[in-house]
């Protein structure tokens, strides 16, 4: 009841955005959870159930990434259509999220990492249908096919790598300066995953 009740007598703009933070921090944590354990999973052994695992999982982790961008989106359009309340109340802070999300090195980290993802679940994908033609290696075919798809999904680890150093370094320093919006803001992860090499 008191939860309820505790911001009753606040403007109704100040509810929802209080009502909009807290969703950008709850899906924001949920990320970064499903993102230890994606690289968990992602460690993957030479079975096909692993396989179906983690292929499962990143559906999940899919689904995790749109409601986060969905909130960020939610967040930054509602800071737009209501500045003049927010500079009158003297919410800055509200401002600095807007401000993080919609930077360049933060965009394409994101870009960056719907790449990554792509490129990894079409080698799984690949990997999974094609498992004895590979593990053998009786088909040159697939063997070459492999070794394409593992080619894309390496540059595509590498890429997002270097995207994830820049963001953390940015996110670092706009840390530093706005210390208050450090829990909307996503985990410092590096990206850890190792590519799937049946052939060595």
């Amino acid at each position: 009841m008191n939860a309820k009740y505790k911001y009753v007598n606040l403007p109704p703009v100040t509810r929802q955005l209080i009502r909009y933070s807290e969703i950008l921090k709850q899906t924001t944590h949920n990320l970064d959870k499903d993102f230890v354990e994606f690289e968990q999973q992602s460690k993957v052994q030479s079975k096909t159930n692993k396989l179906e695992q983690i292929i499962v999982f990143m559906g999940e982790l899919r689904q995790t990434i749109y409601d986060n961008q969905a909130a960020i989106k939610q967040m930054v359009e509602f800071v737009d259509r209501h500045r003049g309340f927010f500079l009158k109340k003297d919410l800055q802070w509200v401002y600095e999220i807007k401000k993080y999300y919609n930077n360049r090195i933060v965009i394409q980290y994101f870009e960056s990492l719907e790449n990554y993802l792509d490129n990894f679940e079409i080698l799984l994908r690949f990997c999974y249908q094609n498992f004895d033609a590979i593990t053998k290696e009786e088909s040159a075919a697939h063997l070459k096919n492999y070794d394409e798809y593992y080619l894309r999904y390496r540059r595509a680890v590498d890429s997002h790598s270097r995207f994830n150093v820049k963001r953390i370094e940015f996110q670092n320093d706009f840390i530093k300066r706005y210390p208050e919006i450090k829990e909307y803001l996503p985990a410092k992860r590096q990206t850890q995953t190792k590519a799937i090499r049946f052939l060595e």
